[in-house]
């Protein structure tokens, strides 16, 4: 037997299922529970294992929790001050 992913118009849904109802010696249907959760589930799963293969191979570094919470405070930080320097130059351009 062999696995397939198979996409249904939603107005479609009932006579495919009548198809699979009257064939249904040889179809098995069941639901992916991943899928129920997250529809989203496999590109996630697949973008992580990329991910993981990164760090492994060297080609992305992957923090400690203590830098990290470094790079988030700066990044904030960064984010404040372009900020305010944004409102600055909005309020010397209104002021001529």
């Amino acid at each position: 037997m062999q696995t397939m992913a198979v996409q249904i118009q939603d107005n479609y849904v009932q006579n495919f299922m009548s198809y699979v109802d009257s064939h249904s010696d040889n179809i098995q249907v069941s639901k992916d529970k991943n899928l129920e959760y997250d529809p989203y589930f496999y590109e996630r799963q697949e973008k992580l294992h990329q991910i993981r293969n990164d760090v492994k191979n060297g080609n992305m570094r992957l923090l400690s929790q203590d830098e990290s919470d470094n790079e988030i405070e700066l990044f904030f930080k960064n984010l404040e001050k372009n900020s305010w320097q944004s409102q600055e130059q909005k309020n010397i351009k209104k002021n001529y």
